[in-house]
């Protein structure tokens, strides 16, 4: 009911999985459906972004914009927000097992990092959820909401969009599907989309903003010829490693129907107790070998073994972590179906295209592993659930991966944002559609390339600093904060 439930193509080098790709169909997009992790990316993800062509995009130019969008339950510091409209906080940490964790790491000799948002993301430590009195702070929450009584907002829902109106190379409107007809709607000023990285650029290639050869595959004329629309296409893929819990304090004594109604109705009494948390409340940064300058590799926890979308629950007390590259070098893309808004696009992350892809994830495998044997988990560690003990060899872990790895649900960077010099930017660095007035793209399609971590922080701080852009108003101060940089990253590990 709230998901798009797009599927990709399938996956070549992963057996020909069709693997499931979630959107938000839903006020807040997928803001209101995701695994409500706050995590902003390590800074070295913005001093690259304008390496690659976004002027003014550094960390030190998107720092002010995440804590002006941000009000922390701990409050503010020179990092941290403390008055802005989206709610983040902690977890209280009531299970031994994320205690485990976080010994683990060190144990695996990891630093602990007091804050992976704040001044060094790189280690293992506590995450930040964006949930504010016990309640979801979806970017509906945090901003449209307090907003729906204005005179001058409309919000239009069971709306789809079909096209952007253009006179020559003017936006002057949208096209919406509605209950059966076709409606539109003229503007004055701009065009905005913020359809997301599945949806932007399947709206533009049927307005005719695109490839060539794309639209004409389908009919469509060719208003202005913008070859990267669609490309670029990134994720994050993740496996989860499982382990058996020798003690029976796993999230498995809360899933029968007695103990799922006791948790809602202390939530719904007090806002608080299992029903406020989102269970990632530990996790961790690291990098897969010497020579990589930061995290290339996150982990989030959590006391319980089952698949993300809350399929394949092991029937036992386990306890899990999510782990994944964050940097794939693999690229895919999104392609119209067909003409027609209704079809679906056609999606293809290309998933483990590239060799280094395989040595990356092989290493996280590994070291996954390496952190359930410290002597932390002694007391809990039963039998390995998945990938299984005797999956040892580089073949083993291979055939692992190409039959469990799913998408950690981050796609990304299909409008890309960069000079206007570069044949495949889709986006300048206001947000401005190349060769078009008055329209714009704000949503995580325009990132340059994926970000350490999830993307709801990062696609929300896109947003604030876009609306400085699209308001002609004076971007804040550039912040003048040091970042953690790994002292050995050369000759090092950990």
């Amino acid at each position: 009911r709230y998901d798009w439930r797009y599927y990709t193509e399938p996956e070549p080098h992963l057996n020909g999985r069709r693997l499931h790709t979630p959107r938000g169909k839903v006020l807040g997009g997928s803001s209101s459906i995701n695994g409500l992790v706050y995590v902003r990316g390590n800074p070295l993800d913005f001093e690259r972004w304008e390496t690659e062509g976004a002027a003014g995009w550094g960390y030190h130019d998107v720092l002010p914009y995440f804590k002006r969008a941000e009000r922390r339950a701990e409050g503010g510091d020179d990092y941290r927000g403390a008055d802005g409209p989206l709610a983040t906080c902690r977890g209280l940490l009531t299970n031994p097992l994320h205690a485990a964790w976080l010994e683990a790491g060190q144990q695996a000799g990891y630093a602990l990092t007091a804050d992976m948002n704040g001044f060094q993301q790189e280690g293992f430590g506590r995450m930040d959820m964006t949930v504010g009195g016990g309640r979801r702070c979806s970017a509906a929450n945090a901003y449209l909401r307090p907003a729906m009584r204005r005179s001058n907002l409309t919000v239009r829902t069971q709306a789809l969009a079909t096209r952007v109106l253009l006179e020559g190379l003017r936006a002057v409107g949208i096209r919406y599907q509605r209950g059966g007809a076709l409606h539109e709607v003229r503007v004055r000023r701009e065009v905005i989309l913020c359809a997301g990285p599945i949806n932007s650029p399947q709206l533009l290639m049927l307005s005719g903003i695109g490839p060539q050869r794309e639209l004409a595959a389908h009919g469509i004329g060719v208003v202005r010829e913008l070859p990267g629309v669609g490309e670029n296409l990134q994720d994050h893929l993740e496996f989860y490693f499982q382990v058996a819990s020798r003690e029976p304090i796993t999230l498995y004594s809360q899933i029968s129907i007695v103990r799922r109604a006791l948790i809602g109705v202390r939530w719904l009494l007090t806002k608080d107790g299992l029903g406020a948390s989102n269970h990632f409340e530990t996790g961790g940064f690291i990098r897969s070998r010497a020579g990589v300058r930061y995290p290339n590799i996150q982990f989030h926890f959590l006391p319980l073994a089952v698949n993300y979308d809350g399929s394949s629950l092991a029937r036992e007390h386990g306890f899990q972590a999510h782990a994944g590259p964050m940097r794939s070098r693999s690229q895919g893309w999104v392609r119209l179906r067909s003409g027609e808004a209704l079809d679906k696009p056609r999606i293809c992350f290309n998933y483990m295209s590239q060799p280094e892809d395989w040595e990356e994830m092989r290493a996280c495998v590994r070291l996954t592993r390496e952190i359930f044997a410290q002597p932390a988990f002694d007391r809990y560690r039963g039998r390995e659930i998945q990938p299984g003990a005797g999956v040892v060899t580089d073949e083993q872990i291979d055939a692992f991966i190409r039959e469990k790895v799913e998408s950690a649900f981050h796609p990304s960077c299909t409008c890309r944002m960069g000079s206007v010099t570069d044949p495949l930017t889709v986006v300048d660095p206001q947000t401005r559609v190349i060769g078009v007035e008055g329209l714009r793209v704000v949503d995580s399609s325009i990132m340059p390339s994926i970000t350490t971590g999830n993307l709801n922080a990062p696609t929300i701080m896109l947003a604030e600093k876009a609306a400085d852009h699209i308001r002609g108003k004076a971007l804040l101060p550039r912040a003048a904060l040091a970042y953690y940089r790994a002292p050995r990253w050369q000759s090092a590990q950990r």
